[in-house]
């Protein structure tokens, strides 16, 4: 009895071992392989772990886009994970700020809040520091331009001087040695001078790269694509100059849309972004290198017309307002027709206030003025006294 429990046992523990050979094969590990103890067991568990709360994020993320009716974007996937990880205290404080007083966030809203960050990014200081840098590359560029330059001519006068060994009749050996040195030494030199200037210049390139990209994040509209308020300013001094010396005429005008806060408010965010959109589009039409549109902030528009007076400029600002008053726009989020969509306008002629500034402010109050009577409709400021 003993003998057969014995063999019995034998044939599981055989059998046993086949499986565990056969699994072993399966999983591309070799017979002599020790089995995991329970330090690596432990590491699998922490891996499995990792990988298990990598896809809860993922989940997560996915959840917020859907629930919020995101798009699929890298801008907003990159804010969500900010916001679900903590990454980005400001970008968690203002989504649980806008969640607590609209509880819905938007693509338009996200954009905006990237743009806000971004533009405090680039500051005055940090472009300026970046102006240090390319000139002082630049510096060290032509620095060692010049130290090639005299390396060459140190180069060339050595060779004369040993040519003249020859020419005397010293031994050529010697005089062969050093020449051979002597250029061995020129080519370390300038591959070192090489490597630095192209060293020097890649900096400089992702430098130019750097400063272009802050330059367009300052001065662009993330929502609309259009110029913003501070490139505004900054075109309208370059065109002032321009008229001025030219002896145009030159105006401005403020565009607003109306009633823009019952459109969030009865459609939702999302479809007042689509609305700023649109209207930006239809400004943009009438722009070029004459005439420039910038987002001034909110709903609200400017626009520079140089070479036209503010009857002219009131004229086309009103083809716009006319033609943006005789769509028919859809919701599309539900497919439902919206009511009509319409702007405001004040215009006023530069050259007949003080200063640019003092123009701005008579075609707002113009603005105003047409919003307070019925808006819908463009206002030409009186000239100031």
């Amino acid at each position: 009895m003993a003998n057969a429990t014995s063999s019995s046992a034998n044939a599981q523990h055989g059998l046993t071992d086949r499986l565990t050979r056969w699994a072993r094969g399966l999983s591309g590990k070799s017979e002599d392989e020790p089995e995991p103890g329970p330090p690596a067991r432990n590491a699998n568990n922490s891996m499995m772990r990792e990988i298990n709360r990598r896809r809860q994020l993922y989940s997560d993320i996915g959840d917020f886009l859907f629930a919020h009716d995101l798009d699929l974007t890298p801008l907003n996937f990159s804010v969500a994970l900010d916001y679900m990880t903590g990454a980005n205290i400001g970008v968690e404080k203002a989504i649980k700020a806008v969640l607590m007083e609209r509880g819905k966030i938007t693509n338009g809203w996200v954009e905006s809040v990237v743009a806000e960050q971004r533009a405090d990014e680039v500051t005055p200081e940090s472009l300026a520091t970046m102006l240090d840098k390319v000139e002082e590359n630049l510096a060290q560029f032509g620095g060692l331009v010049h130290e090639s330059r005299n390396s060459a001519k140190d180069y060339g006068a050595a060779l004369q001087e040993q040519a003249k060994g020859l020419a005397d009749g010293e031994n050529a050996a010697p005089v062969l040695s050093r020449l051979v040195n002597l250029t061995r030494s020129m080519v370390e030199k300038t591959r070192q001078v090489e490597n630095q200037m192209r060293e020097s210049q890649k900096q400089t390139q992702a430098l130019k790269s750097s400063l272009e990209s802050a330059r367009r994040a300052a001065e662009h509209d993330h929502l609309t694509g259009l110029p913003n308020r501070r490139a505004f300013e900054s075109v309208l001094k370059e065109e002032l100059l321009l008229a001025q010396a030219q002896g145009e005429q030159i105006s401005v005008a403020f565009c607003d849309i109306d009633h823009f806060k019952i459109i969030n408010d009865t459609h939702g965010h999302d479809t007042g972004d689509r609305v700023l959109k649109f209207v930006a589009g239809l400004l943009a039409k009438v722009s070029n290198d004459r005439c420039h549109v910038a987002r001034h902030g909110g709903e609200e528009f400017v626009m520079l017309f140089r070479g036209k007076t503010a009857p002219e400029a009131c004229e086309l600002v009103d083809g716009v307002r006319a033609d943006l008053a005789s769509r028919n726009l859809v919701n599309r989020s539900n497919g439902e027709r919206m009511e009509k969509i319409s702007f405001s306008a004040g215009v006023a002629n530069v050259h007949a206030y003080e200063d640019p500034r003092a123009a701005l402010k008579a075609a707002d109050r113009a603005l105003y003025l047409a919003k307070e009577h019925g808006r819908n409709r463009v206002y030409l400021a009186a000239d100031a006294d």
